[in-house]
C-alpha cells in the first residue's frame, strides 16, 4: 500500500450500493516503518502482494547502531540498521534473522550465539 509493505491488520466490507459494487476498507501497518495506511477500494480490485525473503546471518562487528553481517548461505556481506528494540542484543558472533521487504534489508530477530 502507498509503495511500502504492509501487514492487513482490519478489512471491512460494505454492501453494493444501487449502482455500484461493495467497497472495501483495508486498514495495515508498514512493516519497515510501523506506519498505519488505510486503503478505500472496490471489492473487484487487485492488491498487489510482496514478496519477503527471511533469511539468517551472522554478526562480524557492531559499530554505534550499524551492524556488519555476513549471510549463511551466499557469504554476502553488507550493513544492517540495528532496530530500537535490538540494541544490546546484537553482538559480535551472534545470529540474526533478517528481512529482505522490496529490496530493503531489516533486522526482525537474534538468535543468539553459536
Amino acid at each position: 500500500m502507498e509503495g511500502a509493505a504492509c501487514k492487513v491488520v482490519d478489512v471491512e466490507i460494505s454492501k453494493p450500493g444501487k449502482h455500484g459494487h461493495s467497497k472495501v476498507r483495508i486498514s495495515a501497518v508498514g512493516l519497515t516503518d510501523d506506519k498505519k495506511r488505510i486503503a478505500v477500494m472496490p471489492g473487484h480490485d487487485n492488491v498487489e502482494v510482496p514478496i519477503i525473503e527471511k533469511r539468517s546471518a551472522q554478526v562480524l562487528s557492531v559499530q554505534n547502531e550499524v551492524a556488519n553481517v555476513m549471510d549463511s548461505e551466499t557469504y554476502e556481506t553488507f550493513d544492517l540498521k540495528i532496530p530500537e528494540e535490538l540494541k544490546g542484543q546484537v553482538a559480535e558472533g551472534s545470529s540474526v534473522l533478517y528481512w529482505t521487504i522490496l529490496d530493503e534489508k531489516v533486522i526482525k530477530q537474534v538468535k543468539g550465539s553459536d
